[in-house]
């Protein structure tokens, strides 16, 4: 069954659940990163991983964060395999007076890779070194240049956004024990990596000039903000920023008042001061952003501003942000604008969009339609096939609790609305879903909620759900269709599939054993094969920290966590995923257990990077097929 926004809503409200059959066309598959029941989903020296799009190539790109956190020794005498366990991360601050540190890296693999098959590579942007080589005891190899990767082209173009290198200042405070102030040049920049060039994107605002009279000659360069999320050929989208906010020039041109008085930071200090997260984690210089197109030609880019979803009133205050998240082959680009809803102020809202490529160049703003103009909270459109189709999800309030539901919208065809599909249920469920990319086979992937309590974090699951299996489709979480091998299952000696035991052993010298388990969390790409590329969580065992967060050692080795019982404590890493089609004769694992200790996959915010205009990125994802 399919239903339209208006009825999916009230049917939603009602909570008639009901359970469907099980799938029959959906394909089966098995995890292609998988060895020695380890997830190798990640840079070595990091703890986390995250696949963001694949193309037809079978090539990924994908981003690694949170440094662990190790002493000096530990590095230096490199005592154990970090990853046999779970260290903790390197908590990364922000601050004037300290050395900037790096904490996003990225990275490709693919099915043919040097290294192997889907093995995680480090990719430098902007200067980066390899986390792995890191020396805690020699700040010359810290990076300090944050690099994320969201996209890729079929002809291997990398696109993303990075942060600026470090710039150090001599101090001029009060405090006898500082030498430097640290800044940067810009916060964030879209970034387009060739097989011969880094091009950045360099947005159209980057510079503010004082508002005061007589004062047109007093400027501070701000850096501004860019990113780029989707490739398609030589076109790229995503946004950038256009002007400040109101909020953002009166900090910047109190910065500029206070130049030559007393006990004031240098300017580019000051500046830099107002860039980064304050207390509640927003910052105070803030952009007018839009979506964006940029054109690829010999290393070079040439932008274009796409239009908003309404006209600001001249006397505005407000900050109106566009976000370009997906590209087709036509150039239409799938993303997010503010906009007031059927041109009626009272419903100013962000919802979700599609900018159609007309003949001359330019590009027709469009609005995806809401039909409960009231009940619906926001929208957004994370990607769109060349068919037209766009995917992408709503939040509206469901049985008194905010929900995003995932839903799909024919960008072709004038007068439709966004069909809402059903998930698990023979109607719609209170279970948040998104769907971030689609290939033009109507394959979508995205993500799912799978419990139903109403007051605390679920756990989530990447889903498939295929447009053409059946009549209304076909929805369907990708753990139930791995196979057994694929989810950490072993045939044990009467031959029944049991979970693979994993040894450590502890400083100690004891052997401790636990359950390896396998979920995958988030579905971020698909290619015209069917590959999938995301995120999955893996067990491990947590170490034993002291009172400065660091690994307890003992005799040359870790000391792991134990419960009441003597067994390691577990919990989940979220590491990069690879999905492939399996065999002919394969199946999916029916295996069930009540072995899944440890903690829930919950997946707790998306905003890895700046502010409202960059809190799409991480996790509002696409493909490029």
């Amino acid at each position: 069954m399919k239903l339209q926004l208006e009825k999916a809503l009230s049917l939603v409200a009602l909570g008639v659940l009901g359970a469907l059959g099980s799938a029959q066309a959906a394909p089966v598959y098995e995890i292609k990163n998988l060895e020695d029941f380890d997830l190798k989903g990640t840079l070595e020296g990091t703890r986390t991983g995250y696949a963001t799009a694949v193309n037809a190539n079978n090539e990924l790109v994908g981003i690694a964060k949170g440094r662990k956190k190790l002493s000096e020794d530990d590095i230096e005498g490199g005592i154990v395999d970090v990853d046999d366990g779970i260290s903790a991360e390197e908590k990364i601050s922000y601050s004037i007076l300290k050395p900037i540190v790096a904490n996003n890296f990225t990275f490709t693999a693919s099915a043919n890779g040097a290294s192997g098959a889907w093995v995680p590579t480090f990719e430098s942007i902007n200067g980066t070194t390899d986390p792995k080589d890191t020396d805690v005891t020699v700040p010359e190899s810290i990076n300090s240049v944050d690099t994320y990767f969201y996209d890729i082209s079929e002809d291997g173009v990398k696109i993303g956004a990075m942060t600026g290198p470090e710039k150090k200042m001599e101090y001029t405070g009060s405090d006898t024990n500082q030498d430097y102030w640290y800044y940067r040049d810009y916060e964030i920049r879209g970034v387009v990596k060739t097989d011969s060039a880094e091009v950045a994107l360099l947005p159209p605002y980057v510079e503010y000039t004082s508002n005061k009279t007589g004062e047109a000659d007093k400027k501070v360069y701000l850096g501004g903000a860019s990113a780029a999320t989707a490739i398609s050929g030589n076109i790229v989208t995503g946004y950038a920023s256009v002007d400040i906010s109101k909020y953002g020039r009166e900090r910047a041109q109190a910065c500029l008042d206070k130049v030559g008085t007393e006990n004031a930071l240098p300017l580019d200090i000051c500046i830099q001061n107002e860039q980064y997260p304050n207390a509640s984690g927003s910052r105070n210089l803030q952009y007018q952003t839009r979506a964006y197109v940029w054109e690829i030609d010999n290393d070079n880019a040439t932008g274009k501003e796409l239009p908003l979803g309404l006209t600001p009133p001249s006397d505005s205050t407000l900050t109106y942000t566009a976000q370009g998240l997906g590209i087709n082959s036509e150039g239409t680009v799938a993303g997010r604008s503010h906009v007031n809803r059927n041109g009626n102020k009272d419903y100013f809202r962000m919802d979700a969009a599609f900018w159609t490529r007309n003949e001359d160049g330019s590009y027709s703003y469009n609005w995806v339609p809401v039909t409960s103009v009231e009940n619906v909270r926001s929208s957004i459109a994370y990607d769109v096939n060349d068919s037209g189709i766009l995917v992408g999800s709503y939040n509206s309030y469901v049985q008194g609790y905010p929900r995003d539901k995932f839903f799909y919208y024919d960008t072709k065809s004038a007068g439709t609305k966004p069909i809402v599909p059903n998930d698990f249920y023979n109607t719609l469920s209170d279970l948040s879903s998104r769907g971030k990319a689609i290939n033009n086979k109507g394959q979508v992937v995205g993500y799912i909620e799978t419990t139903h309590e109403k007051d605390k974090p679920r756990p989530k699951a990447g889903f498939l759900f295929d447009m053409n299996a059946k009549e209304g489709g076909e929805f369907s979480n990708l753990n139930s269709l791995l196979t057994c091998e694929s989810k950490g299952l072993e045939k044990g000696s009467d031959g029944n599939w049991q979970r693979h035991k994993v040894e450590v052993e502890d400083s100690s010298g004891k052997t401790l054993t636990y359950s390896t388990d396998i979920q995958v969390v988030e579905a971020n790409g698909i290619n015209e094969a069917g590959v999938i590329v995301g995120t999955a969580f893996i067990r491990k065992p947590v170490y034993k920290v002291d009172e400065n967060g660091l690994p307890v050692v003992e005799n040359g080795k870790y000391t792991f966590e134990l419960d009441g019982n003597g067994n390691p404590v577990t919990s989940y890493l979220p590491r990069a995923v690879v999905l492939e089609p399996a065999g002919t004769g394969a199946t999916a694992c029916t295996f069930v257990d009540s072995d899944t200790g440890g903690e829930k996959y919950e997946r707790k915010g998306a905003a890895t990077l700046i502010g409202l205009f960059l809190l799409p990125l991480i996790w509002l994802r696409r493909r490029k097929d």
